[in-house]
């Protein structure tokens, strides 16, 4: 009888640290940066860019692209809703807010073709200052500058596209690499 004690008592002892232990495990992608902040705020992007600058002897003027704050905007927007650790919001409903300047946009060659006279392809870099502001202190969390999103391109060959699509694949780089600097920040 007291081996069936022992053995019962035993048991539950090991039963409870097995449901216990397999309670504390497990893991999250949830921010563990602000715990009280579970609504964000995009302030639409501002664009920066001196189109007058001179980049470079081979290119006078920089490109401009119509929309390109608008496109940047609507991108990080949507990589939070996909993201969906932080819920966006209107202004007066946001524990945090997310405030951004596109401030350069630069195109580099990286390969030339066989006689060098010709670019075979091109790095698309849009650069961005931003900020993260807690909405109920008014203070600044963070703050970035020179943040970027690149994308590559082929501008000759099979491989061939525009340096406008290019720059739809930039756009998306640098809006996950905004979600991620928010949320992922440990």
């Amino acid at each position: 009888m007291k081996k069936n004690k022992i053995f019962f008592y035993a048991s539950l002892v090991i039963l409870a640290l097995v449901v216990f232990g397999a309670c504390g495990c497990g893991y999250t992608s949830r921010s563990c940066i602000y715990p009280t902040g579970t609504n964000i705020a995009i302030r639409p992007f501002a664009n920066k860019i001196n189109i007058s600058d001179e980049t470079s002897e081979h290119r006078r003027l920089i490109s401009y692209f119509p929309l390109l704050e608008t496109k940047v905007t609507n991108a990080v927007v949507d990589r939070f809703i996909l993201d969906g650790n932080l819920k966006v919001s209107r202004l007066d409903n946001a524990d945090l807010i997310l405030e951004g300047e596109i401030t350069r946009y630069q195109r580099d060659a990286l390969q030339y073709s066989e006689n060098n006279e010709d670019v075979k392809e091109y790095r698309v870099t849009i650069f961005v200052t931003i900020s993260l502001r807690d909405a109920g202190t008014d203070k600044i969390v963070w703050q970035e500058s020179n943040f970027a999103g690149d994308a590559t391109y082929y501008s000759q060959g099979s491989l061939a596209k525009s340096e406008t699509s290019a720059v739809e694949s930039a756009i998306s780089d640098l809006s996950r690499r905004i979600v991620e600097r928010v949320v992922e920040s440990w």
